[in-house]
């Protein structure tokens, strides 16, 4: 059988088709608003440049990626990445660069607040030499604009001072959102970068140089703009996700960025815990036995429902795994809670040293917790 008209079909695609040499990646998570009028921003700013829109949205309720698919039913080079059970900007981020055969990716938000117009100089910038171009809102010519409060402001000021500190190089806005770089250069890095990271550009400045790597950074600035639609993402939680991986970074990986937020939440725990000792011994008058199980079973669930909830969102447990993961945490807290007590009395046994045997029980049995319930109850 003739293969005559399948071929001439595939040369025809061929002699219309122009590869991407940019895949504008685009996080989203209940972005319905502000997808079509981005694309026709980039579309306008971009010309003749071949190019693709990936948008990998994190199966946002407000149907975000139903929008993306109806548009990549009129235009070619739009197209949904949409996920299911997983959340997180840098791990969107990934996934997007991972999908495309354009050898630049850059990373822009769907609210509007980046400056698509300066993406072709942004490109040209790679083109010549640069691993890494970075939209700056505090480069000579850039400016934060309208686009934050004061508070946020001071916040972002802070943050910059935080991540200049880890990132070895001279950049003026390490905490940008808006930066393009080679394809080749970010999956290189791709694997080591934290995937329950918020900011992932100081991420990958600091991997890259750690791997022996250095990235050559060029900047272009930009004015930050008001969002357009929808409510901005940042919360406390993103602060302390932001710590956790200025933590994790400070410490050449040894301390993952999750490991702040599960310290934090353990801290909760004693305070509910030694709260409810107390309301069970004084106000229900029940016994000292009595009272220090019902308070260990609560704070169990405390920090069961709050690591769930934060530490782990992008993992969350639900339905009959919500049981079985509260069975497992609790075994495995009741574990660590052994080796705490084993730890605590080998060096007290040593030196008799009441608070480094107590603090080292207490290192021990978060590590412990933090470790085996990653691998087990939030695998």
């Amino acid at each position: 059988m003739s293969n005559g008209p399948i071929q001439e079909a595939s040369v025809a695609l061929h002699t219309n088709f122009r590869p991407p040499q940019l895949a504008v990646i685009v996080p989203s998570y209940n972005e319905r608003g502000n997808i079509e009028l981005l694309y026709e921003k980039v579309a306008l700013a971009l010309g003749n440049t071949p190019w693709e829109m990936i948008v990998v949205d994190d199966n946002s309720p407000d149907g975000t990626a139903d929008v993306v698919n109806e548009l990549s039913r009129v235009y070619a080079n739009i197209r949904c990445v949409r996920r299911f059970g997983r959340r997180g900007l840098a791990s969107a981020c990934v996934e997007g660069m991972a999908v495309t055969a354009a050898p630049y990716v850059a990373v822009i938000d769907a609210d509007h607040q980046h400056d698509e117009t300066i993406l072709p100089k942004m490109l040209a910038e790679a083109v010549n030499g640069a691993d890494l171009v970075v939209g700056s809102r505090f480069a000579e010519g850039g400016s934060a604009g309208d686009g934050l409060s004061q508070t946020r402001l001071s916040g972002s000021n802070l943050a910059n001072r935080l991540a200049g500190m880890i990132a070895g190089q001279a950049v003026s806005d390490p905490m940008s959102g808006f930066f393009l770089m080679r394809r080749e250069a970010a999956l290189e890095a791709a694997p080591k970068l934290a995937s329950d990271g918020f900011k992932i550009l100081i991420d990958l400045i600091v991997t890259s140089a750690r791997m022996g790597k250095p990235l050559k950074i060029a900047e272009v600035p930009y004015t930050f703009r008001p969002r357009h639609a929808g409510e901005s993402k940042m919360n406390p939680l993103i602060v302390i996700q932001y710590l956790g991986l200025w933590v994790s970074k400070m410490t050449a990986g040894v301390l993952p960025p999750s490991f702040l937020l599960f310290g934090l939440v353990g801290g909760t725990g004693v305070v509910v815990h030694l709260a409810t000792l107390a309301l069970f011994t004084s106000i229900f008058g029940q016994g000292f036995v009595v009272s220090q199980i019902a308070a260990t079973l609560i704070a169990m669930g405390w920090n069961f429902v709050l690591n769930n909830n934060l530490t782990y969102a992008d993992r969350k447990l639900k339905g009959t795994r919500l049981v079985t993961g509260f069975l497992s945490f609790c075994a495995i807290c009741a574990l660590g809670g052994i080796a705490n007590i084993s730890v605590a009395n080998a060096i007290y046994q040593w030196d008799h040293q009441t608070f480094v045997a107590g603090l080292s029980g207490a290192i021990m049995s978060s590590v412990f917790n933090y470790a085996v319930t990653r691998a087990f109850t939030w695998k």
